[in-house]
C-alpha cells in the first residue's frame, strides 16, 4: 500500500507498507549533488555527505553509528550527479529512532573546524584511490567528453583543489540554500502503521525550513562529439563509447532499456557473444544506460589488450550497424522483455530497494513508480516503438569516447568510430 503526502513545508513523503516483514528503510533524499555544483564548489556535495556522520550537538560521531548498529541497523549514504541520500535500514520496532537520527544529522550538525580538516585527508585520499581505479577514471573522463563545460561532466568527489578549499561557512551556506524541503523527499518502505509514521515525520521534519531557497533548476546541455585520452600506466585500454540516449522520466527508457539488453545487457547478448566468446578479445564487454533530467547517454564499456583495441572497436561498429538495420524476432523481443520484468522485480525483493526506487521516483518525477504499472509499461513494448527509439539512439551512432590506458593510437581508433558518420566533421580529439 501507497501514501504520497506533503508537509506544509513543501517536503514530499512517500510511504509504501509491506506487512509481511520485519523491517524498515528509511531514506532522506535531497536533489542535489554534483551538478548543482560549479569548478570552484565541486565535491562539496559529497563533502557535506560525509561531514553529517562527524557528529551532532546531540551524538558524538561514534554515537550515530552506534545507535543504530547496536540494534542491528545498517545507516549510510550515497551522492549522485543529481541526488544525495542518506538511509537507515532497522527493525520495524526502531522506526522512530531511524527518523531521530537522520533528522539530528541533518539539523544538528556542528561542523567542526577540526572535523572538516580531518576529512578533508579523507576524501582526497578516496580522490587518489579513484584514480587509481581506470573504471573511475574512464567514467569521469567520459563524461567530459560527453558534456563538455556542462556541470553534468564534474567529477563527484570533487578534485584536491576544491576539496581543500573548502570551510565551515561555506558548507552551512550550501546547506542552507540546497538543503530544502522543496528540494527532498522521505521515503519510507516495510511494516508500520501509516498513522503514526505520518505523526513522526512531521514532528521530526514539520518545521524544517530556510530563508535562502535554491529550487533546482537544471541545463540542457548538448551531447558532445569529443574523443578524449588519458594516459595512464596499466596493462589494460579501458574505453568508453557514447551513443544518445533518453532523458529521465520517459516511457520510452523501457523500450531503450530492452534495445540496449539485447545488444550488449548479459553473457546472451550480441556484443558479448561476438567480442568475447567468438572472437575472445575480452574479458568484459557490455552496454547500458544512464538518464539525467534533460538528456541521457547510452555507453558500451570494454577492457583489453592495446593491440586488440582497433579490431574489436571496428567489430563493435559492426555490430551496431547490424543491431540497427536488422529488425529483432517477435520471440527475441519476448525474451527480452521477460528479461527485463526479472530483473526489475528481483530488484525490488528488500525494503531498502523499494525504498530507493520510491524516494528516487518522487523526488524527480513527482510520482510512485508502481511494479505493476512499469510491468505493464514493459509488456506494451512493440516493434512499433522500439524502431521509434532505435532511430533516435542506436541510429545516430558513436559520438563520443574516451579512452583510458598506456598505448593508444588515438587518431586511428577516432577515425574508426568517424567513419560513415557525417556528423563528426567538427569532432574534437584531444590528449588529457
Amino acid at each position: 500500500m501507497y501514501n504520497l503526502f506533503k508537509l506544509n513545508n513543501g517536503l514530499r513523503v512517500v510511504l509504501e507498507n509491506i506487512d509481511y516483514v520485519n523491517s524498515v528503510s528509511v531514506g532522506l533524499w535531497v536533489e542535489n549533488g554534483s551538478r548543482n555544483e560549479d569548478s570552484i564548489n565541486n565535491g562539496i556535495s559529497h563533502f557535506i555527505e560525509h561531514m553529517f556522520f562527524k557528529g551532532t550537538e546531540n551524538r558524538t560521531a561514534l554515537q550515530i553509528a552506534e545507535c543504530i548498529e547496536d540494534v542491528g541497523g545498517q545507516i549510510n549514504a550515497f551522492t549522485g550527479k543529481e541526488a544525495t541520500c542518506f538511509y537507515i535500514k532497522a527493525l520495524d520496532s526502531h522506526l522512530e529512532l531511524a527518523l531521530d537520527v537522520i533528522a539530528d544529522m541533518l539539523f544538528n550538525s556542528k561542523f567542526l573546524a577540526e572535523d572538516i580538516e580531518r576529512e578533508k585527508g579523507v576524501i582526497i585520499e578516496e580522490i587518489k584511490m579513484s584514480e587509481d581505479s581506470p573504471e573511475d577514471v574512464l567514467a569521469d573522463l567520459h563524461s567530459s567528453a560527453i558534456w563538455g563545460e556542462d556541470s553534468l561532466s564534474l567529477p563527484i568527489l570533487g578534485t584536491v583543489e576544491t576539496i581543500k578549499s573548502f570551510n565551515r561557512e561555506q558548507i552551512v551556506e550550501y546547506i542552507s540554500s540546497h538543503y530544502i524541503p522543496e528540494n527532498s523527499v522521505i521515503s519510507i518502505s516495510g511494516n508500520f502503521d501509516c498513522a503514526i509514521v505520518e505523526k513522526l515525520v512531521e514532528k521530526y521534519f514539520g518545521n524544517w525550513n530556510s530563508k535562502n531557497k535554491k529550487v533546482t533548476n537544471y541545463s540542457n546541455p548538448s551531447i558532445l562529439t569529443n574523443h578524449l585520452y588519458k594516459k595512464k600506466s596499466i596493462e589494460q585500454l579501458h574505453l568508453s563509447l557514447g551513443i544518445p540516449g533518453i532523458e529521465s522520466g520517459k516511457d520510452n527508457l523501457y523500450a531503450l532499456l530492452l534495445l540496449s539488453n539485447v545488444l550488449g545487457g548479459g553473457a546472451s547478448s550480441i556484443l558479448f557473444q561476438k567480442i568475447r566468446e567468438e572472437k575472445g578479445l575480452c574479458y568484459s564487454v557490455y552496454s547500458y544506460i544512464s538518464s539525467f533530467r534533460n538528456t541521457g547517454i547510452v555507453s558500451i564499456y570494454t577492457s583489453l589488450n592495446p593491440q586488440y583495441a582497433a579490431d574489436a572497436l571496428s567489430m563493435i561498429k559492426d555490430e551496431l550497424d547490424k543491431f540497427i538495420k536488422t529488425s529483432i524476432s517477435d520471440e527475441k523481443i519476448h525474451k527480452a522483455k521477460e528479461q527485463l520484468k526479472g530483473s526489475y522485480i528481483l530488484g525490488l525483493e528488500s525494503t531498502s530497494s523499494r525504498m530507493f526506487n520510491n524516494g528516487k521516483s518522487v523526488l524527480f518525477l513527482n510520482r510512485i513508480n508502481n511494479p505493476k504499472d512499469i510491468i505493464e509499461k514493459i509488456n506494451n513494448i512493440d516493434k512499433y516503438k522500439l524502431n521509434e527509439v532505435m532511430k533516435n539512439t542506436f541510429e545516430k551512432g558513436i559520438l563520443n569516447a574516451a579512452f583510458v590506458g598506456e598505448e593508444v593510437n588515438l587518431e586511428l581508433l577516432s577515425n574508426i568510430i568517424n567513419k560513415d558518420f557525417v556528423s563528426f566533421k567538427n569532432s574534437r580529439s584531444e590528449l588529457i
